[in-house]
């Protein structure tokens, strides 16, 4: 007889307010982020290194502003008409990657000006250092006002496990928790990864989760989670 598959522990949406944890690595973006209205020229720019938090930043602003949100290089000025109707997020601008996209995004901020919209755009740490080729473009870009997340600190790190075990009903003892801050890489996307391989194996050997178990799941993360 075939063995079911496990089944999965609920797990409630990770993107909205009420889920995001400030530190002081990341109030200063949340507060500027609240206070979307006073951006000096209706856009900002959200700098962070992978894994600091920009995209549920950025849901988070899209939600409250009732924005849009692109994939920098998936920009084009056909498309740019149509989204600057409303407000924009563009994300990793650092990773736009290609002429007729930054062409993109530039018609689409001189467009949001023009309609009094709200931008935000995201990328990188480094704007100075971001391959872009239009000079007009970057001048914009470095021009606009700046929020910077860093990566989570050991107390954020923590509160972000707990949190997200939380949310898929799954008690995870303190000395786990340690274990995982000490030994794993300090960064929001990895430790999204690190609870869902933990909720898997969890559910594949029908134990609770412990320090072993951990032990094994940051062995096998591949290069690029860790």
């Amino acid at each position: 007889m075939t063995e079911p598959l496990p089944l999965q522990h609920p797990r409630l949406p990770g993107l909205g307010r009420s889920d995001f944890v400030v530190s002081p690595g990341n109030a200063v973006a949340l507060a500027m982020i609240d206070g979307w209205q006073n951006w000096p020229s209706g856009k900002l720019l959200l700098t962070g290194p992978r894994g600091s938090g920009k995209t549920h930043l950025a849901h988070i602003w899209a939600q409250a502003a009732g924005a849009r949100m692109i994939a920098a290089r998936d920009l084009t000025d056909q498309i740019a008409p149509e989204l600057a109707h409303s407000p924009v997020v563009v994300e990793d601008v650092d990773r736009i990657g290609d002429r007729s996209a930054e062409e993109g995004l530039f018609h689409l901020h001189n467009l949001m000006r023009e309609n009094g919209h709200p931008l935000l755009m995201t990328g990188a740490p480094g704007v100075a250092g971001w391959a872009l080729t239009l000079p007009d473009l970057r001048s914009r870009i470095q021009g606009a006002q700046s929020a910077t997340l860093d990566l989570p600190d050991d107390g954020l790190l923590t509160a972000l496990l707990a949190k997200s075990f939380g949310e898929r009903q799954l008690n995870v003892p303190p000395n786990v928790l340690s274990y995982l801050v000490r030994h794993m890489d300090r960064s929001f996307e990895t430790a999204r990864r690190v609870v869902d391989d933990l909720d898997r194996q969890s559910l594949l050997e029908r134990r609770a989760i412990t320090v072993r178990m951990a032990r094994e799941v940051l062995d096998n993360l591949p290069p690029d989670a860790s």
